[in-house]
């Protein structure tokens, strides 16, 4: 009989073994996750409706029509660029709950660019956070700290984990009259991100990961080449993104009255089967034009 007792006891080991992970199957559910430029939430030079202020902030309405955005995509971990320092995270955060949507992890780096930051809002807590705002580069003879840093972010999901490297690579303004449009000063911020990526990855063609962010440029550029390849190894694939029109731009520049796709998602061969459609979507709402000069990229990954 003893046997017959052990055999029944392992039968039930096993058995309960296959309803929790029924249950955590059935619990599984998609992570959406968004990228936004917020368009400097925090004190900045600006047109207002009483002309240019210096210092001012983003204005009321425009907060209003930022949040109904955020609200609208519902993502489970929305990556946020031109965040101010932490009580302008903390007020978003704030603000969201109050109207109904709960982000109870938020984070964010300080790089050498101090009022506009790398952030994050999420659902659920990541397992790991790296803050690189001390990233480094040659550029004209001299070591250079890449302007906004990355945000490296590490979620369990159930199929194992997925890292997320936000970037806001340096704008077109130059500030040395031999790099046009800041062009080399960019692309060294790339290989940077590039290099501190690549290096967290044995085999980066196996692991999980995404770039997403705003990286200032066209998707042929240097940056964006850099992002997706070193030498003879390619990493990541950019995926497509449309708005419900099929239009593709993420970026409206007033002054020029232009507009641009510079707001990428970037992922690894390993993370590509689980994005839904393999493809982004641009979230074309009637709120995006005054919430922000860009407009935000969302895609799902499937558990």
């Amino acid at each position: 009989m003893m046997p017959l007792l052990q055999s029944s006891s392992a039968r039930c080991r096993i058995l309960a073994v296959l309803v929790v992970a029924c249950a955590a199957l059935a619990d599984a559910a998609p992570l959406t996750v968004a990228t936004y430029n917020v368009e400097n939430y925090t004190l900045a030079d600006r047109m207002t409706d009483d002309g240019y202020r210096t210092e001012y902030p983003k204005s009321e309405a425009s907060k209003q029509a930022l949040r109904a955005v955020i609200r609208a995509i519902d993502a489970d971990v929305l990556v946020l660029q031109e965040m101010g320092p932490s009580p302008y995270l903390r007020e978003l955060q704030r603000d969201l709950r109050a109207e109904g949507l709960d982000y109870t992890f938020a984070d964010q780096v300080e790089a050498a660019d101090p009022v506009r930051q790398l952030a994050v809002l999420s659902k659920i807590a990541p397992k790991a956070v790296g803050r690189h705002g001390m990233l480094m580069f040659p550029f004209n003879g001299r070591d250079e700290r890449v302007k906004r840093g990355t945000l490296e972010l590490v979620f369990g999901t159930p199929s194992g984990d997925v890292t997320l490297w936000v970037v806001h690579l340096k704008s077109r303004f130059t500030e040395e009259p031999g790099d046009p449009a800041a062009a080399q000063r960019r692309a060294g911020e790339a290989v940077a991100v590039r290099d501190l990526v690549l290096s967290r990855y044995a085999e980066p063609e196996a692991a999980r990961f995404a770039i997403l962010g705003d990286c200032n440029d066209t998707k042929t550029s240097r940056p964006l080449r850099a992002l997706q390849e070193r030498g003879e190894l390619r990493f990541t694939e950019l995926l497509p993104a449309l708005d419900s029109r099929g239009e593709s731009w993420t970026h409206h520049f007033a002054k020029a009255d232009s507009y641009d796709r510079v707001d990428y998602v970037l992922v690894s061969p390993a993370l590509k089967p689980l994005v839904r459609g393999a493809a982004a979507r641009i979230v074309d709402l009637p709120e995006v034009r005054q919430a922000s000069d860009h407009r935000p990229v969302v895609f799902v990954l499937e558990p």
